[in-house]
């Protein structure tokens, strides 16, 4: 609803292969994305529309070259900034939807907020805001455990920060960007996720694009999950060394590419690899699954790589104290080299955090220009963050931060089971708050966004480039702030608009009355 898409894009050819679906025997085709089998006539009608919209497309611009010959350029010896195709899917493809995406709000977003009804007077082109506003229940934010709201504990410290520190430090950490604040901050990140020493940055996308590269350069390998984040994709290659994928969430096909790149050694040289490191996320965001880490660990302790954890969209959304997926799935820290998260989700702010050994995170703070060059996050951001993370372990004196943990963990689960019962593909495991509803053909993206919208339900629709082209969706994200009342209003109009743009691919599941119903019916 507030964006279009998680920024997750192709990390490589061979990741192309990987994600682009396979023909099984039968079933139809397979996307390595949670092992999907499609419908073939589902597969074919989606290739049919974004063939049609394509081939529409070009016969437009076709024309357009034609009736725009004759105008005089103004460019005068330079070269046009977008050519042909590179604007091209914007043009014809996106600005047809493009209402779907970037709706503006005006009000927290929380469980229910207020988005600004905009109109287009030239085909979607452009949109323009108006005065009205309207009260939808949130379906889209990160808002896992309701910190992006007002709270009664956090909010007056807030406020107090803002007043004692100011909205910004104006400078970056190693200059006049210090505060008492941050070093707060980094110590109880470090304490929270168990770990010696952390330390934390202003944006959590930077975070990853600017470690990756300090941690590792040529002559070292990193072995990145197929599906991972595009920060984690940048900051491979800003890196310089050699990248390699491996099946989504497979630990068996990450031995084996472990083993055969320790075999051969470098490119060319055949010399052993400096460094290798395997990066993975907690929860994915575009699929809701939560990491295989045991497995994945024991694998990197076989062969002596290090792991690399995003923790993005699971740190204080899953774990029995919020902890994250090594306290929900029995990880001992101390076998996770580099854990990396952000705080814009979970504790309602803004930045990211890397946390690790004490000699990794000092030679960080001297070599990470993110640390070095970029402004500290702000003090009222930083003091959001401490806060939630006391609400979170109850050092606030209530019992706030379990019930938060619960609520997350039991609105989760239920309107996943809700959804299945319905009859909609739905991606991801228990207890993530992500969870993905298939929509694959590309008219149902806008279909399915737009009659949610009429219906008071602000959902956030993906499509390619951020998924392979088959595999459209619209991703649902649940908050600890959602009451009972506002999933079930949720579910049933998300069951009504899906009857009417025809998604659920699945039989649904009679409910009790109607079993009761036949049951009388055959006595």
């Amino acid at each position: 609803m507030i964006h279009s898409h998680s920024a997750r894009s192709v990390s490589s050819e061979s990741e192309i292969g990987i994600l682009l679906q396979v023909f099984a025997f039968a079933g139809g085709p397979i996307s390595d994305s949670s092992m999907i089998t499609i419908p073939y006539l589902t597969a074919l009608s989606t290739y049919f529309s974004y063939g049609l919209l394509f081939a529409f497309g070009q016969f437009r611009d076709f024309f357009r070259k034609i009736f725009d010959w004759w105008n005089a350029s103004n460019l005068q010896g330079y070269a046009p900034i977008c050519l042909g195709l590179e604007d091209f899917y914007i043009r014809r493809l996106y600005l047809r939807i493009q209402d779907c995406f970037g709706r503006p709000i005006c009000s927290p977003p929380d469980a229910w907020f207020d988005v600004v009804e905009r109109v287009s007077n030239d085909n979607n082109k452009t949109l323009n805001g108006t005065t009205k506003v309207s009260r939808c229940l949130n379906l889209g934010s990160y808002n896992y455990l309701g910190f992006a709201a007002s709270d009664e504990y956090c909010t007056p410290r807030v406020i107090e920060s803002l007043k004692r520190f100011s909205a910004s430090t104006c400078s970056t950490r190693v200059d006049g960007g210090t505060t008492t604040l941050h070093s707060e901050l980094e110590v109880c990140v470090a304490n929270f996720v168990g770990k010696p020493a952390a330390i934390v940055f202003g944006m959590g996308y930077v975070t990853n694009s600017a470690i990756l590269p300090v941690l590792i350069g040529k002559g070292g390998l990193i072995i990145s999950d197929s599906l991972n984040h595009n920060s984690i994709v940048n900051g491979a290659r800003g890196s310089g060394s050699t990248i390699r994928i491996f099946q989504h969430n497979t630990p068996s096909h990450l031995e084996k590419v472990l083993r055969e790149h320790i075999a051969e050694g470098q490119p060319r040289t055949h010399r052993p690899w400096k460094k290798i490191i395997v990066v993975v996320e907690g929860i994915y965001s575009m699929e809701g699954e939560l990491c295989q880490l045991p497995e994945i660990v024991e694998i990197c302790k076989k062969y002596k790589a290090y792991v690399y954890l995003d923790e993005a969209h699971s740190i204080g959304a899953v774990g029995r104290s919020g902890r994250g997926v090594c306290e929900l799935l029995g990880v001992d820290t101390a076998d996770v080299e580099i854990m990396m998260g952000t705080f814009t989700k979970s504790f309602g702010s803004c930045g990211g955090y890397i946390a690790g050994s004490k000699e990794l995170i000092e030679y960080l703070k001297y070599n990470c220009p993110a640390h070095l060059y970029a402004t500290s996050i702000s003090p009222p951001a930083a003091q959001q963050i401490i806060s939630s993370i006391k609400v979170i372990l109850g050092v606030d004196g209530s019992s706030r931060g379990a019930q938060k943990l619960a609520q997350i963990r039991e609105n989760s689960n239920f309107f996943r089971s809700e959804l299945q019962k319905m009859g909609f593909e739905v991606l991801g495991d228990n207890d993530s708050p992500v969870m993905p509803i298939m929509l694959y053909n590309p008219a149902k993206i806008p279909a399915f966004s737009r009659e949610c919208l009429k219906r008071k339900v602000a959902v956030v629709t993906v499509a390619f480039p951020a998924t392979p082209l088959l595999l459209a969706r619209a991703r649902i994200c649940i908050s600890a702030a959602h009451s009972r009342d506002d999933l079930i209003k949720a579910l049933e109009v998300i069951s009504e608009v899906g009857d009417l743009v025809g998604i659920k691919y699945f039989p649904a599941e009679p409910n009790k009355e109607q079993l009761e119903a036949n049951r009388v019916k055959l006595e």
